[in-house]
């Protein structure tokens, strides 16, 4: 059992559906690491902003993007996730990949569109929740406006993280940093956010606020607003354990499913 995940979030600008750009600023970034990591995490959209112009930028699941998280994990060590714009089967998605150092992938496709920029009428939803097993860690992807949700995030399986990739903007951000420690608190898990900072071509300005709340929800990551920024943290799976053999809050879950 690894009772210790090294994680690195990357708060940073994004160009606008610029995926090659992309590619080499986050290359560049993921070099950059000097400190033994176990999952380098990419925001929402990492290669193009949150577009809507998704037949303009779409991959494949084989295409440069997907091809090069798969490079950079095997090259670093460490598994890289952030979510792109996808098209598979004449549909778009906005898809969380989680890449293994050994090439493996697992995906997640956002479930909440954005209806406020009609990201419903570009993007499918997802219909599946996710959770990754890397490490003997059980970690559950979601994507942006997935926060909002708390339903969508419930702990039924008694997950160890839950990974919120986004570009959330300034205006709305203490939204994003109350519900991020809420998701904490009441998963009894770590929560990691990890948001871009700049401004796209839509004029949205993003803020970052990037940060990984412990299971008491307390923010352990110094990561300062609308700053480029690395931050490599650890998390520990005996915080988890102490806290849920302590409080057992997780044992008095209500019963129900999402239909």
């Amino acid at each position: 059992m690894c009772n210790e995940l090294n994680l690195a979030i990357i708060q940073t600008h994004l160009v606008w559906e610029d995926p090659k750009a992309n590619r080499g600023h986050f290359e560049t970034k993921i070099q950059s690491i000097k400190q033994p990591v176990d999952v380098i995490v990419l925001p929402e959209m990492f290669t193009t902003g949150f577009t809507m112009n998704a037949q303009a930028v779409a991959e494949s699941m084989d295409g440069k993007s997907v091809r090069w998280m798969q490079k950079q994990a095997a090259e670093s060590g460490a598994a890289i996730t952030g979510s792109l714009v996808i098209e598979e089967n004449n549909k778009f998605y906005n898809r969380m990949v989680f890449a293994f150092p050994d090439g493996a992938i697992t995906t997640y496709d956002k479930r909440h569109s954005f209806t406020l920029v009609g990201e419903d009428k570009v993007f499918t939803a997802g219909q599946e929740k996710v959770i990754v097993n890397y490490k003997d860690w059980n970690i559950c992807l979601q994507i942006c406006y997935d926060l909002r949700f708390p339903v969508w995030a419930r702990n039924t399986t008694d997950y160890d993280a839950l990974i919120y990739v986004a570009n959330w903007p300034k205006p709305r951000v203490a939204a994003w940093d109350a519900l991020l420690k809420a998701r904490a608190i009441e998963n009894m898990c770590y929560c990691i956010g990890v948001n871009r900072i700049g401004e796209d071509d839509a004029q949205n300005e993003y803020s970052g606020h990037s940060a990984v709340y412990d299971v008491l929800g307390n923010n352990i990551t110094p990561i300062r607003p609308h700053k480029d920024h690395i931050e490599v943290i650890t998390l520990d799976k005996t915080h988890i354990n102490r806290y849920r053999n302590k409080l057992k809050f997780l044992n008095d879950r209500d019963q129900f499913k999402i239909m």
